[in-house]
């Protein structure tokens, strides 16, 4: 008797366990259709993540080829980021001399059936004047993402491409599109109504990367970046930021994550400013989604022109 009981207990756990495993599998198959089933899209940095992921939502699978952290106009590509554009079917990038290596990246892919998406095409681009914008960025002044009115743009191409790709799903699509529009809207013309009042249209930036956001409420930056370049500041060229910045009435230098604050430190002692963190988006800070990010940019220059 004590064998036979023994016996059914070995049993009893055996199809237990095997039940089990039957389970687990079902369950990891599961999610990886889910996974499969959803719409491959490699973007070039987190810009081009916020615009897919507020039009495609839970529908796409986004892969950032530009790691949160990694300065955007120094990336150099290695052979396993163009990889992922191999069993892609969508690859967003922004363009205007932002990306110099997406053409790179998009034949050594091999890709046929990859959809490509030059996110700023059809743009009303600001032309460089600087030469040293020029020579960094080319003729066009790239950063047309940090404007509600250049992600208005970037995020229609980006959905009719997301539609080509994903014919079947285009009612959802538009309806994120429009979703989000409408909050570029309404984010545009709150700030539009408030910063209109203001005499004062100047502020200073460690990195001229505003420059549409500055038409899109006719501000006007003056960068550290711009009055510097590389290096450190000849006496002369501190003491001219030092006048502008008097001149305007400046209080508030905005320093960028990823630009080195060292002289915009020192210029905000020698005004009497104070230095406040401003996102251009080109890596994920502080768990803010897009429209978090620009609120965040436009309460920060309404309230140091105020």
């Amino acid at each position: 008797m004590l064998k036979k009981f023994i016996l059914s207990i070995v049993v009893l756990s055996m199809l237990l366990t095997l039940s089990s495993c039957g389970t687990n599998s079902t369950a990891n198959n599961s999610t990886a259709d889910t996974t499969s089933k959803k719409l491959k899209v490699v973007v070039s940095f987190n810009a081009m993540r916020e615009f897919v992921s507020a039009i495609g939502k839970d529908k796409v699978d986004i892969t950032t080829m530009i790691p949160n952290g990694t300065e955007p106009h120094e990336f150099d590509p290695k052979i396993k980021d163009f990889q992922t554009l191999t069993t892609a079917k969508v690859f967003v990038y922004s363009g205007l001399g932002m990306e110099k290596w997406a053409d790179k990246a998009v034949e050594s892919a091999e890709n046929k059936n990859l959809i490509v998406v030059e996110a700023s095409k059809g743009a009303d681009a600001i032309k460089n004047s600087d030469p040293d914008e020029i020579k960094e960025h080319g003729e066009y002044d790239p950063h047309i993402w940090i404007s509600p009115k250049g992600a208005e743009l970037e995020s229609n191409n980006i959905k009719e491409a997301l539609i080509k790709a994903d014919p079947s799903n285009k009612n959802f699509y538009e309806k994120n599109y429009a979703d989000f529009k409408n909050q570029l809207d309404s984010l545009y013309s709150d700030y539009k109504s408030k910063l209109e009042n203001i005499p004062n249209k100047n502020f200073v930036t460690g990195h001229a990367a505003f420059a549409y956001l500055c038409r899109d409420f006719n501000l006007k930056q003056n960068s550290v970046e711009d009055v510097f370049a590389e290096g450190d500041p000849s006496t002369q060229k501190l003491q001219d930021l030092v006048k502008y910045c008097k001149d305007n009435n400046i209080k508030t230098i905005f320093v960028e994550d990823m630009a080195s604050p060292k002289v915009s430190n020192t210029l905000a002692k020698e005004v009497g400013a104070k230095t406040q963190k401003i996102y251009t988006l080109e890596s994920k800070e502080d768990g803010l989604d897009y429209i978090q990010s620009m609120k965040t940019n436009l309460d920060e220059i309404y309230n140091s022109l105020k």
